[in-house]
């Protein structure tokens, strides 16, 4: 059996199979881990949710910011974006099933016995793993009960902007979410700035990417993340790694297989034949 943790598909089906071929997936016996993003901006957004949701207990997937998108669409009646690719998903016939499956999803995935985590933007440096999982069910728990429609009405905001243990309601849930699927850069302080997307030369004054934080909580865990296409799957930083390299955005769908860490890409558009 091997996992193979893939970084943000964002509905790039074609390049998703192209990758499972060339690693070989099995999926009697492999199982994939996926870092969130399974939709939106790519073609074929509904294609990957039918794939995955029926792979069953082989995949495992944490949700991303897009994810989350989708379902304040869905549940919420939230505004399409101008770029967003999600009518179809939005009107097939088994979107209920899908969105009911995509929300019972984890916003974090956490294998402590292997030493390996996994959330869609990364855990902030005053968490440990662990702490980030049990903070994760809280989100889960709403996402997941009869009170969703609640929660994707109050989603979306950039406050507050450092976690406090004793914010709650809505203000809480919305800070655990923003660390979990938005996160860039920190300060010392683990405040966000989520307002500067592009790479590390970026970073605004007093801030760093959040896994050079000298502090960090979780430096000794394995730690996978996408949604940072701009570092281009560089991270040189021990037990981090990057597995967004924008393939959306006509760059690559990288996987790497835990058993050996060994990174497998595949380029947004197949080779053309000679």
């Amino acid at each position: 059996m091997a996992i193979y943790a893939i970084g943000d598909i964002q509905g790039c089906y074609e390049p998703l199979q192209r990758l499972l071929d060339k690693v070989e997936f099995n999926p009697a016996k492999d199982h994939l881990w996926i870092a969130g993003d399974l939709v939106n901006r790519g073609p074929l957004s509904l294609e990957v949710l039918r794939f995955l949701k029926d792979l069953g207990h082989r995949a495992s997937c944490v949700l991303g910011n897009h994810d989350l998108h989708l379902l304040a669409v869905y549940y919420a009646g939230h505004k399409i974006k101008r770029h967003d690719t999600l009518d179809r998903v939005l009107k097939a016939k088994d979107a209920d099933d899908l969105m009911d499956w995509l929300r019972h999803q984890p916003l974090v995935h956490f294998d402590e016995p292997g030493n390996w985590c996994m959330s869609h933007a990364g855990i902030p440096p005053l968490w440990s793993a662990r702490k980030a999982k049990r903070l994760s069910q809280e989100v889960e728990a709403v996402l997941q009960g009869n009170r969703h429609v609640e929660f994707f009405e109050n989603m979306y905001g950039n406050l507050p902007v450092r976690w406090d243990k004793r914010l709650e309601g809505h203000d809480r849930i919305r800070m655990i979410v923003n660390y979990l699927t938005r996160m860039r850069f920190v300060d010392r302080h683990s405040t966000l700035n989520l307002e500067i997307k592009e790479g590390l030369s970026s970073a605004p004054k007093g801030f760093i990417p959040w896994f050079q934080h000298p502090s960090r909580k979780a430096e000794k865990t394995r730690m996978l993340f996408g949604h940072w296409a701009a570092l281009e799957g560089k991270v040189d930083v021990p037990n981090v790694y990057a597995l967004d390299t924008g393939c959306v955005w006509g760059g690559k769908l990288t996987a790497l297989r835990l058993d050996d860490e060994k990174f497998f890409r595949v380029s947004a558009q197949p080779k053309k034949k000679k």
